[in-house]
């Protein structure tokens, strides 16, 4: 495992300088989703599977920018699935995006997850590595340093609210609003891995990107998004649901799939699972 993290932090290091570049327009190529992609997720991409191949612990590696999963060592045991650059959309108007990493032992299965590894670009250069706990590393030079394990408390009071509002179903709308209603506070870039951090860091809410009208199997992605974040927010102490069950009991039937999903501390969860029971 220490030679798969040692090559997200050459990889995180090696996209900050891709993302310090003037010109990061639009190729002519689309990803699994449809997506016209941007030049700069197509170069985060290659870096990732660069740096990748040369681990040889590592048998097969799938991104979300790629349609198929690839093998790169017959003899490795550990499934990566990432995202090279989530977000990136969002790189043009200087806001905050990352990399997710899911680490899965023989197999793309939730209950095969053993760690995962998401990196944030903002102001700083930090990165969250969930295995027995979930610690965060601040990058200081060219080298990445522990700065603390990252504990969510039972209650917060952040909401991240994701989905188009006109495509929410009334119970979720009302369960969002009722979070407001107690003084819970608006967070919300847009930006899975800043959203998500953020809650970490200061202490817990709720994220939520539900089943919606126009995507009712959720938009975010099981492998590359859903599951590493589920880890490293139930290693650090609090619960990931997707309205009902636990993110990381679900099943996966291709390497794309998407779920409705429920980030958050223990209180915040305990109502969604009130909300969407019998829905």
């Amino acid at each position: 495992m220490t030679d798969i993290f040692e090559a997200i932090q050459k990889t995180a290091i090696r996209i900050k300088k891709a993302i310090d570049v003037k010109d990061f327009g639009y190729s002519s190529q689309e990803n699994s989703s449809g997506e016209t992609q941007l030049q700069l997720d197509i170069k985060c991409d290659m870096i990732v599977e660069e740096e990748f191949s040369k681990v040889s612990s590592i048998h097969t590696i799938a991104s979300e920018e790629k349609e198929d999963a690839m093998l790169l060592h017959e003899d490795g045991k550990y499934f990566i699935a990432y995202d090279p650059l989530d977000g990136s959309s969002l790189v043009d108007v200087n806001l905050s995006v990352g990399s997710i990493f899911g680490i899965y032992d023989g197999a793309f299965e939730a209950q095969k997850m053993v760690a995962s590894c998401y990196v944030v670009f903002g102001p700083r250069v930090e990165m969250v590595f969930a295995h027995n706990k979930t610690k965060m590393h601040l990058l200081q030079g060219d080298t990445f340093e522990f700065v603390k394990e990252i504990h969510l408390n039972e209650k917060g009071n952040l909401n991240a609210p994701g989905g188009t509002q006109q495509n929410w179903t009334p119970y979720h709308k009302e369960m969002v609003d009722s979070f407001f209603a107690e003084g819970y506070r608006l967070r919300y870039s847009g930006g899975m891995v800043p959203d998500l951090h953020q809650l970490l860091l200061k202490g817990g809410g709720l994220f939520s990107y539900p089943a919606t009208s126009d995507k009712p199997n959720g938009k975010l992605r099981k492998l590359f998004e859903v599951f590493p974040f589920a880890f490293a927010y139930m290693k650090a102490g609090g619960e990931a649901i997707d309205g009902t069950q636990d993110l990381l009991s679900l099943g996966c039937s291709h390497i794309h799939d998407t779920s409705p999903c429920f980030f958050g501390s223990k209180y915040e969860i305990a109502r969604v699972k009130e909300v969407y029971a019998n829905r």
